[in-house]
């Protein structure tokens, strides 16, 4: 998600600078620009909707006396250490303390 928001962010950046480049119109591109700045709203919202699903779904576990799940890959590319088992972090698997 947040490299999404980083691409939209930098095109929606880019668009201005290029009309005033190429001497064009203020009004030139503005859909395609309602478009990005949209696009990056939504998913603004549906970041926050994701962590606030996460968060609920942790309390959710933790009523229910579970441990964490890890599912799929563990690392994120700037965990240190990686989360792989070669830094000696483990996740916990349902149930295991």
């Amino acid at each position: 998600m947040d490299h999404a928001l980083i691409e939209i962010a930098a095109l929606t950046a880019a668009l201005p600078e290029a009309r005033m480049r190429a001497g064009v119109s203020g009004v030139t591109g503005q859909s395609a620009f309602d478009d990005l700045a949209a696009s990056l709203s939504a998913l603004t919202q549906a970041r926050a909707r994701l962590g606030g699903a996460h968060r609920t779904l942790a309390a959710l576990a933790r009523r229910m006396g579970l441990g964490a799940l890890a599912a799929g890959p563990m690392d994120k590319p700037d965990d240190q250490p990686p989360l792989d088992g070669t830094g000696g972090v483990r996740a916990n698997m349902v149930n295991e303390k």
